[in-house]
């Protein structure tokens, strides 16, 4: 069982991870070199822990400690509770749910191992948007996406926005970087994936018309939002596919784009 150790000062050394978390510039630099990240609220600690990250402490305000007590009764990781107004000055802002844990990151899996059990694959590139991360993430499990695979300047899955708002998915749903861009695509084809490349161009096939559904391993390629895909990945794709838009709108924000391909190229392939 856990200490409960009471803590009332912001400059207490013990509570550095949870320093500044509003600095989104020094926390991406800092958290993937530190080997951690934070996981805010209840149901998004409990499904780090079902998804075996290990704690290394948890931060709680008073109301919070009866909530998590059978998380902390199962703890060998210190938690620290904190008073609303504390939490809120180590932390930066005001931690609405009460409940902050600093988990230990794992090492990313190869790219190859990924591809190996997987037939339904998602290709971010260059999607830094925390937000649109997170609900990707959410939308490829709920979809049945087997994984995702990143280019090497994609935002940080792990940062805390992106797992806030993918409640917790970016733990189910397995996911490995690209090392090069887009010669990584290359063994992404050689696994046996087709490549599709989705974009607002009009002159790509529908999406429906190259039933993504009945192929046996798809690897779909979505970009930024915004820029969309390079030119580079667009080039390397095996198809360009887009969704057909109604009364004048050119384009989906991407995070509602995924969710609609995914849905296409997941819904009736053998063995869902």
């Amino acid at each position: 069982m856990a200490d409960l150790i009471t803590v009332d000062d912001p400059d207490d050394p013990r509570l550095r991870d949870y320093t500044g978390l509003t600095d989104v510039e020094l926390r991406r630099r800092r958290e993937p070199a530190e080997g951690l990240f934070i996981a805010e609220g209840e149901k998004v600690i409990r499904r780090a822990a079902d998804a075996g990250y290990e704690m290394r402490s948890m931060l709680l305000t008073a109301k919070w400690v009866d909530v998590m007590r059978d998380v902390i009764d199962e703890l060998r990781a210190p938690v620290y509770t904190v008073s609303p107004e504390l939490a809120e000055r180590v932390t930066g802002y005001h931690v609405h749910r009460g409940a902050l844990a600093s988990m230990q990151r794992k090492p990313l899996p190869p790219a190859d191992d990924i591809l190996a059990g997987a037939r339904r694959v998602v290709i971010m590139e260059s999607v830094n948007d925390h937000t649109n991360i997170g609900a990707m993430f959410r939308s490829a499990a709920a979809l049945g996406m087997d994984a995702v695979l990143l280019s090497p300047d994609c935002a940080d899955p792990l940062y805390r926005r992106s797992v806030k708002v993918s409640m917790g998915a970016v733990f189910s749903v397995p996911y490995a970087r690209l090392e090069t861009w887009p010669k990584g695509l290359e063994a992404v084809r050689e696994a046996g994936f087709t490549l599709l490349a989705l974009t607002p161009d009009e002159r790509a096939k529908i999406l429906d018309e190259t039933a993504p559904h009945t192929m046996e391993r798809v690897a779909l390629m979505l970009g930024a939002e915004g820029d969309g895909l390079s030119r580079r990945a667009l080039a390397a794709a095996d198809e360009r596919v887009r969704i057909p838009m109604a009364h004048g709108v050119d384009s989906l924000n991407v995070g509602a784009a995924a969710a609609v391909a995914f849905y296409a190229v997941t819904t009736g392939r053998p063995g869902s």
